[in-house]
């Protein structure tokens, strides 16, 4: 459908077309929908509409409610409505919809264009029984956010993404209730901004901070401790932290379990390895990073990392998470560098009936090339021996292995300086 043809349609338009029985016919069984009866002299297509608990409106081109009677037959048992991508521009619009969705429990107004709107005093009692409230990239104001919290006594989780936020005004009222923030995808740069969240909503468990541009954790570590009390997961994807200093400030808060930090310039010039070994250590509290569940033999093998990393350090550039665990494991010897890529030459002795020779093998070669190698030095055609590989360091403790297959690597047979290679003339 065009656009011009979807603007300015009510909510009960939309209603009527989207769940008509020819778009969405009536399927028997409990928990599939609802059927509404409306009273005698109701509309026929009304009566057969087949509404289910969860309304997904989304990209309709919705502008207003539509007649308030009507919208309390279709809503009365609503509990999730999705109005996303619409073209609400009036609260009041809205709070007449949720005047008649008494059981309503989610609502998405993302992609609506609000900004500037506000209520007249009283209309936000019609989201108080709201839990979950979805307001992305509507710009909607401060002042409109509290005004809606202070009427909502259990909200527990509020979507502030995408709305050009630069700065956090404080509300005198606090949201207890609120358990998740998402505030993704703004500017706030201040720390100062986001401990205004902290004071608002006090309960916070979760907190989305990714792709804002946050420069530093400043704040006293007494008053981090109490600042966010409950906060269990907090995001900070692609923000602007750039020192460990404000990565250790996260142990001040006291329920902290998940931490997401990626793309951050603080990390920037560390390998994969050495990014989340300096991370799992100086979070000794955490119990997950960047969505990975940290075991107990990661941390171990972390903060003996860490030390190791730093051992070289002058003192007085030493973190003090290093001395922590110093004494916990004690000064660690470097680790010993193995090299695990196979051997390019090898000296070894050709044994040949009584006679023996000195020779160096390119171990990248095959067990053909050896053989063609070799008639040089027996005169004997490749096709007219077996050749067979002595381990010296396992002595004649095993048998010699006969190095059958002509296309095999010699690297293959871990062949080292000393070894032998036994030649034996094919019987007839």
């Amino acid at each position: 459908m065009e656009s011009e043809e979807i603007e300015g349609r009510t909510l009960v338009q939309v209603i009527s077309e989207k769940y008509s029985p020819d778009n969405f016919p009536y399927c028997r069984g409990p928990g599939v929908g609802v059927v509404i009866r409306s009273s005698p002299q109701g509309s026929p297509v009304k009566d057969r509409l087949n509404l289910p608990r969860i309304l997904v409106l989304d990209g309709c081109g919705i502008t207003e409610a539509g007649d308030e009677e009507e919208v309390a037959t279709f809503c009365a048992h609503v509990v999730e409505l999705d109005l996303s991508h619409n073209q609400l521009k009036d609260w009041g619009e809205i709070s007449k919809i949720l005047s008649y969705t008494p059981n309503l429990d989610f609502l998405n107004l993302s992609m609506n264009p609000l900004r500037g709107s506000s209520l007249e005093p009283g209309a936000a009692e019609a989201f108080s029984g709201l839990r979950r409230l979805v307001l992305n990239n509507t710009h909607v104001t401060w002042d409109m956010v509290h005004t809606l919290t202070g009427e909502i006594p259990e909200l527990e989780e509020l979507f502030l993404c995408l709305n050009e936020y630069v700065s956090v005004s404080a509300s005198s009222v606090p949201c207890p209730s609120l358990r998740l923030l998402h505030i993704t995808d703004n500017q706030l740069q201040e720390w100062a901004e986001v401990r205004k969240l902290g004071l608002m909503y006090p309960g916070l468990v979760s907190l989305i901070l990714a792709n804002n541009s946050l420069s530093a954790i400043h704040e006293p570590e007494d008053s981090l401790q109490r600042l966010f009390p409950n906060l269990r997961c907090i995001n900070l994807h692609n923000s602007g932290l750039s020192c460990w200093e404000d990565i250790q400030k996260l142990n001040l808060f006291p329920k902290l379990q998940e931490v997401r930090v990626l793309g951050i310039p603080l990390l920037q010039t560390y390998t994969d390895q050495e990014r989340r070994c300096l991370m799992v250590a100086q979070l000794p509290g955490v119990t997950a990073l960047n969505g990975s569940v940290i075991t107990d033999g990661e941390r171990e093998d972390a903060e003996r990392f860490f030390i190791r990393y730093y051992q070289d350090c002058p003192e007085d550039e030493l973190p003090q998470r290093y001395h922590t665990l110093v004494a916990q494991y004690g000064h660690l010897a470097p680790l010993a560098e193995v090299d695990l890529r196979p051997l390019c030459h090898a000296q070894v002795e050709v044994r040949f009936g009584e006679q023996t020779e000195p020779l160096e093998l390119r171990l990248d070669q095959t067990v053909a090339d050896l053989k063609k190698q070799l008639r040089a030095m027996i005169q004997l055609p490749p096709n007219k021996i077996r050749v067979y590989y002595i381990d010296r360091q396992l002595g004649y403790a095993l048998e010699p292995q006969e190095m059958k297959y002509g296309v095999r690597a010699l690297h293959s047979y871990s062949i080292r300086d000393g070894d032998q290679i036994l030649v034996v003339p094919k019987t007839q």
